[in-house]
């Protein structure tokens, strides 16, 4: 049946595909971005653009809506004023869009917001599920505000789904267009020594399970958007020399990151051994589990 949906963040890397998915499904969007009208449409699709939530204040209202607004984690060095930005794009964003959802003629019956495994900090070689205690960081810190915001549309009988995304892998942009020169180059390696795990994921199993908690009217409270299969650093960068046939002989030692990146080389080199514990007792089915089909796939163009 067809869902009038409200989306934030759908110009982005996960966004753009989730758009055209469920428009490809019959759905009818509205996609809220900073972006000129005809550059959303040009990435997303056929949709109604939006600049300003304040617009739909006093609406009739959405089926559903997908929250996936924030800036990029990694595209700054973490300065005091950068860190603040992190947050406001995700936590103020989600207390206003709120604050608007509470104000429709008629509310929605789901909100699909974004969170990140970065909610349990770094967990070392532990095996992390929706359960686990975090870590207290500035990433859990983060994660946490970003939640208890999107948390607040609970009293009102509005069904809450958090989805922990893990590190991203899809064709044309995210962390691994980043790294394809430097690997094709021959030039790639383990980040410090290698050992710290990356709950990775692939771009379409996020959108896959996205949707899956929009539909499925028993989905509710955290889940841990990752592959049930993670790695360590070590693991992955071989994995993906070897589907690039280079070689990965270069590591990038920890002293060198943690001064040319400060406090945001944690994201490199600190990790969690996170598996969709929820997800798959809920009958989520992953396309891509294993990370070598994964990465052929991601690096195909």
């Amino acid at each position: 049946m067809e869902k009038r949906i409200l989306i934030t963040g759908g110009t982005g890397f996960i966004g753009q595909v989730l758009c055209q998915k469920l428009i490809a499904d019959g759905h009818s969007l509205t996609v809220l971005s900073r972006q000129p009208a005809h550059n959303v449409q040009a990435v997303c699709g056929r949709v109604e653009p939006l600049n300003d939530l304040n617009q739909l204040r006093g609406a009739e209202g959405f089926d559903a809506v997908i929250n996936l607004a924030g800036e990029g984690i990694a595209d700054k060095r973490w300065s005091e004023a950068r860190k603040q930005e992190l947050m406001d794009s995700r936590i103020a964003l989600t207390n206003q869009l709120v604050d608007v959802i509470r104000s429709w003629k008629t509310l929605p019956a789901v909100l699909v917001s974004g969170s990140a495994v970065g909610f349990y900090g770094d967990q070392g070689s532990h095996r992390v599920t929706e359960d686990t205690p975090p870590h207290d960081e500035f990433t859990h810190r983060m994660c946490s505000d970003w939640e208890q915001a999107a948390l607040r549309l609970d009293p009102t009988g509005v069904r809450v789904c958090l989805s922990r995304t893990g590190i991203v892998a899809g064709p044309g942009g995210g962390f691994l267009q980043r790294m394809l020169l430097p690997f094709k180059l021959g030039l790639g390696g383990r980040l410090g020594n290698g050992e710290q795990y990356m709950p990775w994921i692939h771009r379409d199993d996020v959108v896959a399970a996205l949707i899956w908690m929009m539909e499925t009217d028993t989905a509710s409270g955290a889940y841990n958007v990752v592959s049930p299969n993670p790695v360590t650093n070590r693991q992955f960068t071989r994995c993906l020399a070897g589907v690039l046939g280079r070689p990965a002989i270069f590591p990038a030692p920890a002293p060198v990151l943690k001064i040319v990146l400060g406090e945001m080389s944690r994201l490199l080199l600190t990790g969690q051994m996170a598996i969709p514990e929820r997800l798959e007792a809920e009958g989520f089915r992953f396309r891509f589990p294993d990370l070598t089909p994964a990465l052929a796939d991601a690096t195909r163009y």
